[in-house]
């Protein structure tokens, strides 16, 4: 990470994230600035470049080069032949060391140049206009080990993605492949003056992380689902973009007690993640959401119904009202007495949709979702193979509508999409390996690529812009 000065992080709200990387890298290289004093040169060397017959050898840029996971960048091949096939490859090593990779074929234009952000592909991992397609796109290679998700672990390091220019229309898995040019971007969760600080009180196991400058600031309480373990990416973008946000751990966890594979805990635990935003002198207390993924949603609703507290918005994403596994104090009372209601493909990979369908959940678990009294966005993807995401949406918009609520009910629904929307420009993941013990157990999400990636792009946006309507303003 960068160290910047404290003038530097006061005003770095007011830029874009772009702006803040384009700033640090003046000052680490503001020896460039010679160039702009020699006019006469940069005349001389363009009247040798009219002049000379020597040809400029390919070129690849990507702008910027390093950004945000969630931000789009600008990908150019130049000084090529034209109507020239060309194959534009990514490439990147996940934390755990697998490689991921994405290709795509466009034909270079009259001018011997491609624009990644305006051609379209003709073949390849994608097709069509995907200006991101190359990161969207990206899956295992070829031989990998079965069941893979990219999730980052540690968001205080970048992903670095090599992207290659290659000679003609190509794959990664052949073997005979001539690189033109080549570029490496770096893609980041935390813009520099972001503050992680690990959280091990009040028995509460999570990350904390906080805007650059004083605060007090908006706070999101972050709620994964029930793989569990502790994912800081979601919160860390968050607070990328001015908002405090506490991710928590609840299952599957070293420092959480009881077996990894059983949630220990319950809606005290909960209340005292709240209650620890709430206290924070750099969190407006006034000011706090609470968004839930999954299982997640689940939890999500019991902080809004029955903790006491009044979260300034809840964010919703493919979960449902209710768990037949939560007791009246919100643990689990017996980890797998659902199975019943598991469906299993050919190859043995479970969709665990039917186990959350209205009619399926015991009466008594259903949340009160009538009483809640803030603004509501559930966000759905039509092609969950998890959970019965739409089913729930529409039993809640009825419950709000019958309360009188209509008005603080918003929905998202995206044809294609699966269950893991996340971050925008990240690959999805049909099906992983959700759990190794006690046997091996492979989930099945759903999606498709091009339409998940459609509704992640959209899905972040319209999150962001709903944080900002209601905790900023």
């Amino acid at each position: 990470m960068f160290l910047l000065s404290r003038k530097t992080i006061m005003f770095r709200a007011h830029m874009s994230v772009t702006r803040i990387w384009q700033l640090i890298e003046k000052r680490m290289m503001s020896c460039i600035s010679v160039h702009g004093k020699l006019p006469g040169l940069q005349r001389a060397v363009g009247e040798v470049r009219r002049k000379s017959s020597f040809r400029q050898s390919p070129l690849l840029t990507a702008t910027p080069v390093r950004a945000l996971i969630d931000e789009q960048i600008s990908i150019k091949g130049r000084f090529l032949s034209q109507n020239y096939p060309v194959t534009v490859c990514a490439q990147m090593h996940s934390e755990e060391g697998d490689l991921w990779e994405a290709f795509a074929h466009y034909t270079t234009n009259a001018s011997g140049s491609i624009n990644l952000t305006s051609d379209h592909s003709v073949g390849g991992s994608y097709v069509g206009c995907e200006p991101m397609g190359l990161f969207w796109a990206l899956e295992p290679a070829l031989g990998s080990r079965e069941g893979l998700s990219l999730r980052k672990r540690n968001v205080e390091t970048p992903y670095m993605v090599n992207i290659s220019l290659l000679e003609g229309h190509t794959s990664p898995s052949e073997g005979q492949r001539t690189e033109l040019a080549a570029v490496t971007t770096e893609r980041w969760y935390m813009v520099p003056g972001v503050r992680r600080i690990e959280i091990r009180q009040n028995n509460i196991v999570g990350t904390l992380f906080l805007p650059p400058g004083p605060g007090p600031f908006p706070a999101m309480l972050d709620l994964w689902g029930e793989g569990g373990g502790l994912f800081e990416y979601r919160s860390a973008l968050f607070a990328s973009r001015g908002f405090a946000s506490l991710s928590v751990a609840y299952m599957g966890h070293k420092d959480l007690p009881g077996p990894p594979h059983i949630m220990s805990v319950g809606d005290s635990y909960f209340k005292s993640a709240f209650q620890l935003l709430q206290d924070h002198c750099q969190v407006d207390a006034d000011r706090i959401g609470v968004i839930g993924l999954s299982f997640g949603v689940v939890l999500t609703f019991r902080i809004a119904t029955r903790s006491g507290f009044k979260p300034s918005c809840l964010i919703c994403i493919n979960g449902a009202v209710g768990s037949p596994l939560l007791d009246e104090d919100g643990k689990i009372k017996m980890s797998e007495s659902d199975q019943k209601y598991w469906e299993l493909d050919d190859r043995g990979y479970v969709s665990f949709k039917n186990v959350s369908l209205p009619d399926n959940l015991p009466p008594e678990s259903k949340q009160k979702v009538e009483n809640i009294t803030c603004p509501l966005m559930c966000i759905v993807g039509e092609d969950d193979l998890c959970a019965a995401s739409t089913e729930n949406a529409d039993l809640i918009e009825e419950a709000l509508r019958s309360a009188g609520k209509s008005h603080q009910f918003t929905r998202l629904s995206y044809p294609g999409a699966g269950h893991l929307i996340e971050p925008p420009y990240t690959p999805c993941a049909r099906a992983s390996l959700w759990r190794a013990k006690p046997e091996k157990l492979f989930a099945l999400w759903g999606g498709h690529p091009a339409p998940h990636a459609a509704a992640q792009e959209d899905a972040w946006k319209r999150i962001l812009e709903f944080m900002e309507t209601h905790l900023r303003r």
